[in-house]
Order: structure tokens, then C-alpha cells, then sequence
């Protein structure tokens, strides 16, 4: 299948494999009761109405009860989709020239449950990238000290200030100078003002400029410190340990 993740180090590929193994547990238990129930309210029907009841009630209720699990399963496909924005958040990261960039996706990092799902280390700097998918079409913006997707607030972009820390400590340990890490989110879906916009010493763009962004920024390393730093960070922030299923 075309959405399926080749293995660790693939862009999304330990929530694609989250996704995996849920869809496992929940894929025959859905299937045996969607139908057990479908043909007993088609037998209960068809025995109180004409017997052409019977098979529309059974297709009612098939339908009804898979929306149902679609609405109860919501954890699932968040899953899903969260993998699926990592992917393009990673196809829009080729675009930046290989000669100047090292991109690492799906990255463990210590002390932390949660992965980091992209670090770009470049002429420009180091950037941790968080790709986050909000609703198509609502607008993000900041009130005050919040940061709103349409009308609800938006919690979940400070693990990018966080991994960027968790980043920064380590390769500045590791190289024994300081080495700054930018927290970006990469947003999908929802509308993010052109050019960004900034909450909490987060910088949010829409995927589509994440790119330009990154090449745009002044260059403050040479090919040599770009290696080094990429290597540092190779070392330090595997890729997330899984079974990943095969493209």
C-alpha cells in the first residue's frame, strides 16, 4: 500500500506502527458484533414486519453501527493521520538541498515517552519539528498568551519547546559548545497567517513553508559543522525501536 511505512528512521513510522497494531485488536472484534447485530435486528424485524423489513434493517444497522465505531474508534484514525502528516511533513523536507541538510525523522529521545518527529540539522541551524494536523480550513492564531485552532485552544505544540531543550542539551554536551535548536510545528489542515507565527518561542508554518523557512534562515554553519553536529545527533537521538510493517 502506498501509506504504509517502510521501517525506524521513516518519517512517521512509530505512529504508523501505533496505528497498526490498534487497527489489529479492534478489526475482528468490529467486524463480529457489526454483523451479529445487523442480522438479529434483521431477523427481530422481519418477524414483527413484512419479511422485506428484515433485510433493509439489517442494512440500517450495519451502516449505523459502523459510524458508530468510526466516532468510538477516533483514537485510531487520529493514529493514522498523525503518521500521514509526518509522511508529508518528511516528502516536503526533501526539498532542502542534501548537500546542506541532514534530516532525521521518528527520533527517541531520553528521558522522553514521546518521539521527536523530525530534527533538521543545516547550514541555517539545527530545528526540532513537530507535524501537527488540525482540522481542515479553521484558522490558527494567538490571543493573548493562548494559541487557538478555530474556536478551541491548542495544547500540544509545547513538546516541540521541549524536545528542542531535550535536543540542545545533549548536542551541546556531546560537541561541548552550545548548539541552539529552533522548535518548529509543521501545520496540516488548518490555516497558519503566511510567513507564521510564533507562540511560547514556538514558530508554526504551514508544512508548505516549513522548507523555505529553514533554507531561508541566515547560514551560521559550514558543511564540516553540519556533519559533525548531524553525527552528534545520529548518535545521540535514535531512531524510535518498533516492528515496522514493510512499504
Amino acid at each position: 500500500m502506498r501509506d504504509r511505512v517502510r521501517g525506524a528512521g521513516d518519517a512517521g513510522a512509530s505512529a504508523w506502527a501505533r496505528y497498526r497494531v490498534l487497527a489489529a485488536e479492534y478489526r475482528r472484534e468490529r467486524v463480529a458484533v457489526r454483523g451479529l447485530v445487523a442480522v438479529s435486528a434483521g431477523v427481530v424485524a422481519a418477524g414483527v414486519l413484512p419479511w422485506r423489513a428484515g433485510p433493509v434493517v439489517a442494512i440500517v444497522v450495519f451502516v449505523g453501527h459502523t459510524l458508530y465505531e468510526r466516532s468510538r474508534h477516533e483514537p485510531l484514525a487520529e493514529w493514522r493521520r498523525g503518521a500521514l502528516a509526518e509522511r508529508r511533513t518528511g516528502r516536503r523536507l526533501r526539498r532542502l538541498d542534501p548537500v546542506g541538510h541532514h534530516v532525521l525523522h521518528d527520533r527517541a529521545l531520553p528521558g522522553a515517552t514521546a518521539n521527536l518527529d523530525h530534527l533538521v540539522v543545516g547550514l541555517t541551524g539545527v530545528y526540532a519539528i513537530v507535524s501537527r494536523r488540525w482540522r481542515w480550513g479553521v484558522r490558527v492564531r494567538v490571543e493573548g498568551r493562548r494559541l487557538w485552532v478555530g474556536r478551541r485552544p491548542a495544547g500540544n505544540v509545547a513538546v516541540a519547546a521541549r524536545a528542542a531543550r531535550t535536543v540542545s542539551e545533549g548536542l551541546s554536551k556531546e560537541l561541548d559548545h552550545q548548539v541552539a535548536v529552533m522548535p518548529l510545528v509543521a501545520v496540516h489542515g488548518a490555516r497558519v497567517p503566511r510567513g507564521g507565527l510564533e507562540h511560547a518561542g514556538v514558530a508554526l508554518y504551514a508544512v508548505r513553508e516549513v522548507a523555505a523557512v529553514i533554507a531561508g534562515e541566515p547560514v551560521i554553519f559550514t558543511s564540516a559543522q553540519v556533519a559533525t553536529v548531524a553525527a552528534a545527533a545520529e548518535r545521540l537521538f535514535p531512531p524510535m525501536a518498533g516492528p515496522y510493517p514493510a512499504r
